[in-house]
C-alpha cells in the first residue's frame, strides 16, 4: 500500500495558515519529480488559495466543510480523483484534531504539523476556548506565532505553550516579516541532574509529563512523591499503581495517570494515598504495552491526600 504523507496545518480563522500554504505551493524546492498535491480545506477564510501563484500544475485544492463528511472513504476519494501521492490539509480550528485523526485513510501519515496563531488573538481564544488550543498545542511540533510586535508578550505565550507541550517549538513572526525563535529559559521546578529526586505535590503533572517526554534522563534516579493507589487483577503479583488525577484544561479532560509499581502491592491497597520512594527502571513493560518506566519500591508511608486533588500544570 502508497505511503501518502500528509502535512497538517492547524489553528484557527485568521492565524496565518492560508498564508502559508500559498507561499509553501509557490516554492519550486517543495516540488520535486512527480509529486502531485491535494490540498484539502476545512474551513474558508477571508484569504483564498491562489492557484496562479503555485509552482507546480498538478495541486489540487479540494473543500470539505462539512463534518458529517469527515471519513476515511470521502477522503480517499477525493485522494484519487486527482492520484495524489501527497496531502497538505488545513484543518478547521473548531474541530477537534481526534476526529481528524480518526478519519485518515489507510496508509495516510501526519508527517509534519504545524499549528499557526495570531499573537494578539490567541490568548483570548485559550481564556475562551482552553479545550480547542490544549488540542491544537498537544500534538503539533512547531507553533507560529505571528503579528508580533513590540508590545507582544512572549513570555506570557511561551508560557501557554509549554503549559501543555515541552516539546513543541516555537517560532515569533513579527510583522515585519522577521522571525525569532523562541529562547526563553524553562527551568523545572525539580532538579533532574540529582540522583534523588522529591517531587512536591504542586508539581505531580509537570514531573509526569516530563518524564514521559525524557524518559532516558530519569532512568536509576530514585524520586518520592505523593500518590493514589490503584490495584488490578491485571497488574503483576505484588505490583501496584500509583499516579494522580491529572487535568490538561477543563474538567471534562481529567484522567488518572499511574505508573507501575513493582514489589510491596501487600502494604497498599487501592484508594490510598501514600509517599512512595521508589527507583525508576525505563523497560519494556506489559501494562504499558511499551517500553515505560517502572517504579522498584524502597519505602512507602500512608499519608494525607493533597490539598487539591487534581494536579495541573498551573
Amino acid at each position: 500500500m502508497m505511503e501518502i504523507p500528509v502535512y497538517l496545518f492547524t489553528g484557527f480563522l485568521e492565524a496565518g495558515k492560508t498564508r502559508f500554504i500559498q507561499e509553501t505551493l509557490a516554492d519550486s524546492g517543495f516540488f520535486k519529480g512527480k509529486d502531485r498535491t491535494l490540498v484539502l480545506l476545512f474551513e474558508e477564510g477571508e484569504e483564498e488559495l491562489d492557484p496562479l501563484g503555485f509552482a507546480s500544475p498538478d495541486v489540487f485544492v479540494e473543500i470539505l466543510d462539512d463534518k458529517a463528511k469527515l471519513n476515511p472513504d470521502k477522503l480517499e476519494a477525493l485522494r484519487r480523483k486527482h492520484n495524489a501521492n501527497r496531502v497538505l490539509a488545513e484543518y478547521n480550528g473548531m474541530w477537534l484534531l481526534n476526529d481528524l485523526f480518526a478519519a485518515l485513510p489507510q496508509g495516510w501519515t501526519v508527517f509534519q504539523e504545524m499549528m499557526f496563531a495570531d499573537a494578539s488573538t490567541i490568548e483570548v481564544y485559550n481564556a475562551n476556548m482552553r479545550n480547542l488550543v490544549v488540542d491544537k498545542l498537544s500534538t503539533c511540533e512547531l507553533v507560529v506565532f505571528n503579528r508580533c510586535n513590540a508590545d507582544t508578550d512572549r513570555e506570557a505565550l511561551h508560557k501557554l505553550v509549554r503549559g501543555v507541550s515541552r516539546r513543541t517549538d516555537i517560532i515569533y513572526e513579527n510583522v515585519d516579516g522577521t522571525f525569532a525563535y523562541d529562547d526563553i529559559q524553562d527551568p523545572l521546578p525539580f532538579d533532574v541532574h540529582k540522583s534523588e529526586i522529591t517531587i512536591e505535590d504542586r508539581d505531580f503533572a509537570l514531573w509526569y509529563r516530563d518524564l514521559a517526554d525524557s524518559m532516558p534522563q530519569y532512568n536509576g534516579k530514585t524520586v518520592t512523591f505523593l500518590g493514589l493507589v490503584n490495584k488490578n487483577d491485571r497488574l503483576p503479583k505484588d505490583g501496584f499503581v500509583i499516579g494522580r488525577q491529572i487535568m490538561t484544561c477543563c474538567a471534562d479532560d481529567i484522567t488518572y495517570s499511574g505508573l507501575l509499581c513493582e514489589s510491596g502491592g501487600s502494604r497498599v491497597n487501592t484508594g490510598d494515598w501514600v509517599r512512595l520512594t521508589a527507583k525508576i527502571t525505563v523497560k519494556p513493560c506489559s501494562l504499558y504495552g511499551k517500553t515505560g518506566p517502572v517504579l522498584r519500591l524502597v519505602s512507602v508511608e500512608p499519608a494525607e491526600a493533597p490539598a487539591e486533588l487534581v494536579a495541573t500544570f498551573y
